[in-house]
């Protein structure tokens, strides 16, 4: 049977073997037939809020964040309705700064912002990258569980009107993407987020797809993100073409707990029986364009997947890994992946250590092969293994055995569980 998978700004088409390849992808939802209207009237009418044009005043200092690149938001289409909405509603160009959602990632050039926000966007209104490391652009407001300072961007903090945008998926670690997360790690300084994402909550096995409620890590996120004051939400929901299916506006939390629970029901897909082998991919552009983001499709495979079975991510990394990343630099350092594992500290985190982390959980479960645009060399110094034709290397592992495949096409948009 063939399937596509989602690799790059295309899809990669694969043979897999017929009778004993299950495929996993999200519950088809539709998208809405007017996605400007639908929010223009989730603005209008939010969740647990007044409506965001009894938000803004004549003078109100309004600071719109966004997701940054290696995010799947419409940003191109949210945005531009969200500034007209505002000027509808007397808000004056000058009055609006819109901010990268960066988190740690590297800041986006101005060519990407303009595809990601429009040219007219760029020209019209003043943008910036946020800062996680520059302590000038940042301000305490309050402490993470280990002590360390909970930092957030002062054009955040000091800003009348918060509007976070972004979209929810499934979380590897955070449960749910969108909500909170837009503040925090999105606009958090990087002292906060490295403990926020260390080592203890990490190895929570609460810490996982799906769960906020409960998860120490969602909920120190949620708690550092209402540090910043009132924050009004705009967030979307995507299907697998990303047409916009829904749109949860108003309460931070309320909202988006309202979104987390509309993806859980197209997103949680049961498994009988687990799997020897499970191919997956990072949903393609613009999720898949580093490996660091690709470890996200490995965490989603690796949960139906037998203890020593193979699992093959197919990730086009035209970011590469990304170069000089902490991740990168971390998996270079070891020899293997427990090697990774025994450097960590819980007492002293590193930027970024968190997705070497869960790689090297994933590789003492499995061997994990790799479909990329990389060079061999590049793929082998990241611990894993080059697989440059998936059909071959699967064909090679179900001959003459029983050995059961999965295939998720979407990769972490599905989250397969054990039922």
């Amino acid at each position: 049977m063939r399937i596509d998978l989602a690799y790059g700004r295309g899809h990669l088409p694969v043979e897999f073997p017929d009778g004993r390849t299950t495929l996993i992808t999200p519950a088809h939802v539709p998208g809405l037939p007017d996605e400007q209207a639908a929010v223009r009237r989730a603005l209008d009418a939010p969740v647990a809020a007044a409506p965001l044009r009894e938000w803004l005043r004549p003078h109100s200092r309004i600071c719109i964040l966004f997701t940054d690149i290696t995010r799947a938001t419409p940003n191109d289409r949210l945005i531009p309705w969200l500034l007209e909405y505002l000027s509808d509603n007397g808000v004056r160009r000058e009055q609006i700064l819109l901010l990268n959602q960066l988190g740690t990632h590297r800041p986006n050039t101005r060519a990407e912002l303009e595809q990601m926000l429009t040219p007219e966007v760029l020209r019209n209104y003043e943008v910036r990258n946020h800062e996680p490391e520059n302590p000038a652009a940042l301000v305490e407001v309050g402490r993470t569980r280990d002590g360390a300072p909970a930092l957030l961007n002062r054009l955040v903090v000091e800003a009348d009107v918060r509007i976070v945008t972004g979209f929810i998926e499934p979380h590897f670690f955070a449960g749910f993407s969108g909500g909170p997360k837009g503040i925090m790690p999105g606009v958090a300084g990087l002292e906060t987020v490295m403990s926020n994402h260390g080592m203890r909550h990490i190895n929570d096995p609460r810490s996982s797809f799906g769960i906020t409620t409960g998860n120490p890590l969602w909920e120190e996120i949620r708690d550092i993100a209402l540090g910043a004051g009132r924050s009004f939400l705009v967030n979307v929901t995507l299907n697998e073409t990303r047409a916009i299916t829904g749109v949860f506006a108003g309460d931070l939390i309320a909202a988006h707990q309202q979104g987390c629970e509309f993806v859980r029901q197209s997103a949680m897909q049961a498994c009988r029986e687990p799997f020897e082998v499970v191919v997956t991919t990072n949903s393609g552009y613009p999720l898949d364009q580093n490996l660091y983001q690709g470890v996200k499709g490995m965490a989603a495979g690796a949960r139906v997947l037998k203890p020593g079975g193979t699992l093959i991510l197919a990730c086009e990394c035209s970011d590469g890994v990304p170069t000089g990343s902490s991740y990168e630099r971390m998996l270079h350092a070891a020899s293997e992946p427990a090697a990774v594992l025994s450097s960590l500290d819980p007492l002293h985190a590193r930027p970024e250590q968190w997705q070497a982390q869960i790689q090297a959980l994933v590789q003492q479960k499995a061997r994990v092969l790799l479909h990329s645009s990389l060079p061999e060399a590049t793929v082998l110094r990241a611990l894993l293994e080059p697989c440059p034709d998936i059909g071959a290397e699967v064909r090679r592992l179900t001959a003459g055995n029983q050995a059961a495949v999965a295939v998720l096409p979407y990769g972490p948009l599905t989250v397969p569980y054990l039922a």
